[in-house]
């Protein structure tokens, strides 16, 4: 009898969905983003479901994502051109067969691809979430890191949409934009290595330079950060080495450090797989901190630090709340929209329960009233903070099963037409 009127019942939700006047969806439909796009748009990479989607932090709404390929990266975006670009590897039958890679070039206003072009099949394809690729200064070229193991970059020519060819990097690995036809690598003394382009993306000069760090005392992480026409480069000990880039050779300003003796003390190093970012207007860095041994700068931070540029100084230190959690890409979030007693209770838990397992990612918006997203490896979710307070604001979810890692591409610093 029970199953009978569960039937009936489930027969009459049928009936009904099926007379509502719900208008049907058009299939084949295409839409384009809004131009110019918004300096709070930002983009989250999933290595996991081999995707990145883009985000409106003012909003929360999720606006569009693409496929990125094995082992998702980030994009490379010009300010010049509505397009954007991606390298991505494939293989014929998923993880294994044949293994082709391109350079995908996508509409940044449809966000589809529009066209490919091949490169060899040796890119690099590691967690770095940065300087696997560069564009150089003038966006005419993409130089993408090889490592087979044997290092080398991929040159291709975005002007005329070809590969141009490869160059050799013997014992010197990733790759960053160091001028108009200048690329910068690093190198296993502790030097870096300066290609220089011609009008066509071939070869003209390689240089390398004197070591600026010791890679044995105290490397530096890959993952630096650019402001103006300096790469900051941060060791695992906190020292920041400033490379001046633009000119025909580096110039390695004067060192000096994020953590002083004292909470060197408190074992305070640097962490997360994206530790750093700037905003060029306000001339700050951000940077993930965390308590621990001398050689884990890649473990989750817990507290975010802040420095201006000009004066090298500590100005702001807080501790960091969880972006939350999200299963089969839906945010975890039990309690909200229940009954009124209930609602906001995950909030509540996540910021006062549920320990917090860390932060992977930092980025900040480059427009005049900036945002600061952070995010982690154990879900897709980010928080949104305001850059120049940090004051948290809110939590969005991606859509993502993790984060890899955060760009904020669009702003007053560069707005791509």
């Amino acid at each position: 009898m029970r199953r009978a009127a569960i039937l009936a019942l489930c027969l009459c939700c049928a009936a009904a969905a099926a007379s509502a006047d719900v208008p049907l969806d058009t299939i084949g439909r295409s839409e384009s983003l809004p131009t110019p796009p918004r300096p709070h748009w930002v983009w989250a990479s999933d290595i996991m479901l081999r995707r990145s989607s883009l985000l409106d932090l003012d909003s929360g709404a999720f606006l569009g994502m693409v496929s990125t390929g094995l082992f998702s990266q980030a994009s490379v975006f010009p300010r010049s051109r509505p397009e954007f670009y991606l390298p991505e590897t494939y293989y014929s039958r998923g993880t294994r067969g044949e293994r082709s890679d391109v350079v995908t070039i996508y509409d940044a206003r449809t966000l589809a691809p529009v066209e490919e072009i091949a490169i060899p099949p040796k890119r690099a394809i590691n967690v770095l979430p940065s300087a696997n690729f560069a564009l150089t200064d003038d966006e005419r070229f993409l130089a993408i890191f090889n490592m087979t193991p044997g290092t080398s970059l991929s040159i291709v020519d975005l002007q005329q949409r070809r590969f141009v060819g490869e160059i050799a990097t013997p014992g010197c690995s990733l790759v960053f934009a160091a001028g108009e036809r200048r690329l910068l690598s690093l190198c296993g003394n502790g030097s870096v290595l300066t290609v220089t382009l011609d009008g066509e993306g071939r070869e003209t000069s390689k240089q390398r330079s004197e070591p600026f760090f010791d890679p044995e005392r105290d490397p530096v992480t890959e993952k630096a950060v650019r402001y103006g026409d300096t790469w900051l480069f941060v060791s695992f000990a906190g020292v920041v080495h400033p490379v001046v880039v633009g000119g025909e050779a580096p110039v390695f300003g004067e060192t000096w450090k994020l953590v002083e003796a004292a909470e060197g003390a408190e074992a305070w190093r640097i962490g997360g797989i994206q530790n750093f970012a700037v905003h060029q207007g306000l001339g700050r860095l951000y940077s993930i901190m965390h308590q621990g041994e001398p050689d884990t700068p890649k473990e989750p931070g817990t507290e975010l630090w802040v420095y201006d540029l000009a004066t090298r100084e500590r100005i702001q230190r807080i501790e960091l709340r969880s972006p939350g959690f999200s299963l089969m890409s839906e945010n975890i979030e039990f309690g909200r929209d229940w009954i009124w007693p209930f609602d906001g209770l995950f909030d509540w838990m996540l910021d006062n329960v549920i320990p917090n397992p860390g932060l992977y990612q930092v980025q900040v918006t480059q427009d005049d009233a900036p945002l600061l997203v952070t995010g982690s490896q154990i879900g897709g979710s980010i928080a949104v903070y305001d850059a120049r307070s940090l004051e948290f604001l809110r939590r969005i979810p991606s859509g993502n099963l993790t984060t890899q890692a955060l760009q904020a591409p669009w702003g007053a610093s560069g707005a791509t037409p």
